[in-house]
Order: C-alpha cells, then structure tokens, then sequence
C-alpha cells in the first residue's frame, strides 16, 4: 500500500495538494502541527503535515449470482451423466461409493460457487450498503468489523428501508454507540487506587497529572476529593521532576516509589486518601522482561486496584490489538484513550475495543492541564467520526440511564 506525507500553510491547502497529487482514492489518516522553515531555529513558521494512504483499485467485475448459478447446474450435470453408466455396472455397495463422491464433488462447487455468490453480493449491493462500507472505511474501521455492520444491514434492513439513507446512517451510529463499553467506577470503602500502564511515550505522566486536578478542584461534575500521587518512574529523566511540579501547583502530595515493597507501603501510609493515582514507566510492549518486572510491582497495588491502560488514538490497528494484548497480564480493567486531537480517525480504537470487549474510561484531547481530558462518553466519542450526521441530543438521551455497554461487536452474539 502506498503512504504519503504533505505540508502545507493550512489544512484545506493541505487537503488540496493531496487530492490533486493523489486523486480521489487518497485516505487522509491524521494531521499535526510541525515547525518549518527558518535558521538556526529562528524565524520558524507553524505549517499542518498530513499522513494517509492511496486506497487499492476497485475489485474487477464478477459473474452475477443467476449466471454462476447456471454454471454450476451444469456442472453437477456433467458429472452425473458421468458417473450414471458406470454406476449401472456396479453392486449396490459400489454404487454408494460412487453416489458418496459424486455429492462430495457437488458440495465443493456448491462451496465454490457460494464464495462467488457472496462476491456478486458486495458488487450488487443497495447504494447504501456501499455508500456506508466506504463511509466505515474512511473510518478505518476493521475489515471485521466493517463486514459485521453491513452483515447486519443486509439482514434488517428492507429495500425500501434502504432507501431511506438518514434512517439508515442514524442506525448504524446507534450499532456503533452500542458496541463500546464505557468504564463506571466502582463503590469501595478506603482508597480507590488508580494505576495507569501503557507503552512509551502515550502520555501516562500528563494524563495522571490532569485526573488529579479534576478530582481535586472536582471539575466536570466531580466532588473534590483527597488525592495522592505516586510514581514508580524515577529512570526517565524529568520524570520525577515533572510530576512533582504538578504536584506543587495543585498542592497534591507526590511520593516515588522503586520496588513492589515501597508502593504497597506508601499506598498503606496514604490510606485516608479518597484517590491514589499511581504513574508508571514507560515499556515497550515487545520488552516481555521489563514488562514481567513492572507487573510485579504494580501487583502490590492490591487486589482492588484499577489498572487502566494508555493507548494513543493515532496508533495503528494491528499495534494497538498487539499493545493489548502485551499488557493482558496486567489484569487492567479499561482503556485511557490519549491524543484525539492527533488524528481524525477513531474506527480503528473502536473496532479494538470492541473486538476486545475492553471499556473505556477517559479520553484526552490535548496537552493542557486539566483542559484536556473527559470521562469516556459515548455520544461524545461518536462525535469524532468522520461523515457521520450525530443527533448529539438523540444519543445522549440513548445512552444517558446506561452505565456499562457490553463489548459485543455488531451482528456478533456475546460469548458466554
């Protein structure tokens, strides 16, 4: 697949350049804010880089469903006036044999023919079923979860249903609301410990400062509570320094921590705390070692401890399941989705969610503290979806008496 990378003044320049380079299959993935220009870095100039990649050619026609139909009667006649003579010279026994393999023959090009019919299917779709299979895709939803949508639509939706493309368009974003799964928070006596894991360089550090001035100042509807910091990353250089600073501005009490020993004693010596926030080091999700060393102290936690895990929106689908998939052991309970403002893509995390039937408790927006960050909402999240109409009333009155979603992909019963 082809990728591409372009700068420009503003992002409608940049849009520009790309659909006049690249055409119409060009699929913009994200844009950032990059310094260009300049001397001896004086006199640089903010210009917007945008990343994406140039969509495949469309599939070649193929055979509509009445003529490979045809074909294969033809071939099961062929095989039939075949095997007929010879069977006639044959002893019942035999004769069982060859009618075995004869039906065996049938059923593989009934399984061919089954595989062609579901490709004359996608080319003789209803407009809206392709209309919404590319609106999906320029979402960069899963190939999956994609499939799972549109399976559903062909199976609830009337033709003259069809035609009705708000109707249609308003459903699909209801499915799509209905397969995330948000993270409520759980009634404990004591402290609610809260640890944030996640690879390098997602903004673990930033995000625990900003969940300890919402629920200090108690912004966003929150009742100020006690807060506690703790972190284990004193390898990283600034680290300790730049959550101490926060630490002084909000007058939030910061404690480091090394060993799997000092953070369930310094979690003990804070126990009239409300909230316990606990910040750790960065690890590649390749680094089995490290990460076996960094569960263990995070262990120490306790058994009531909310682990959640940082991902940033603009990492890739594939990375982003593996990353996930890495941090299993951990046990965390729910996902802190970072850096929406990197991107204007999100049917790659919500297709991982929920294929991985993993809620979500935050979302941040930026690097400001304590701006940037909201608890996870739903109607909120379906905001940042690319060509889709959002009824922000509609869905917030939908989902407004519902604390947990269940993490069941479209047209995908739940496993018990």
């Amino acid at each position: 697949m082809q990728y591409f990378t372009e700068q420009a003044h503003t992002h409608r320049e940049a849009l520009d350049i790309v659909r006049a380079k690249y055409g119409e299959q060009a699929q913009v993935l994200s844009h950032r804010s990059v310094r260009s220009g300049g001397l001896l870095g004086l006199f640089t100039h903010e210009e917007i880089e945008v990343t994406g990649y140039i969509r495949p050619a469309p599939r070649p026609e193929t055979k509509n469903p009445a003529q490979a139909k045809a074909e294969l009667e033809e071939e099961k006649r062929k095989i039939l006036e075949k095997v007929r003579p010879e069977a006639s010279r044959l002893d019942s026994a035999r004769q069982e044999e060859a009618l075995d393999k004869v039906l065996a023959e049938i059923r593989d090009l009934r399984g061919r023919f089954d595989g062609r019919g579901r490709d004359s299917q996608d080319s003789d779709d209803h407009e809206s079923i392709r209309r919404m299979d590319e609106l999906l895709t320029q979402n960069d939803f899963t190939d999956a979860y994609r499939r799972d949508v549109l399976s559903r639509m062909r199976r609830e939706f009337t033709l003259e249903a069809l035609d009705d493309w708000n109707t249609v368009e308003s459903s699909v974003l209801e499915w799509i609301g209905d397969s995330v799964s948000v993270w409520t928070e759980e009634a404990q006596r004591g402290p609610r410990v809260l640890a944030l894991v996640g690879p390098t360089g997602v903004g673990k550090t930033t995000t625990i400062a900003k969940l300890a001035a919402i629920y200090t100042v108690g912004m966003g509807g929150e009742k100020p509570r006690s807060v506690r910091m703790i972190t284990i990353d004193n390898y990283r250089i600034g680290a300790r320094q730049q959550i101490e600073t926060y630490g002084n501005i909000m007058g939030v009490a910061v404690s480091c921590v090394e060993t799997a020993e000092d953070l369930k004693k310094t979690i003990a010596f804070h126990s009239d705390a409300d909230l316990i926030l606990v910040d750790t080091i960065g690890k590649s999700p390749r680094d089995a070692v490290r990460l076996a060393e960094m569960q263990r102290i995070i262990a120490a936690c306790g058994p009531r401890a909310e682990i959640h895990l940082a991902l940033t929106a603009t990492t890739k689908t594939s990375d982003m399941a593996e990353t996930m998939r890495q941090f299993e052991p951990f046990g965390y309970r729910a996902i802190v989705l970072t850096k929406l403002d990197e991107t204007i893509r999100l049917g790659n995390a919500i297709s991982v969610l929920a294929e991985k039937r993993k809620a979500l408790s935050y979302v941040t927006t930026g690097q400001r503290v304590p701006q940037d960050i909201e608890k996870a909402s739903i109607p909120r999240l379906l905001t940042y979806l690319e060509g889709f109409r959002v009824d922000r009333g509609r869905l917030e009155e939908r989902y407004a008496d519902i604390e947990s979603r269940k993490t069941t992909a479209p047209g995908r019963e739940e496993r018990r």
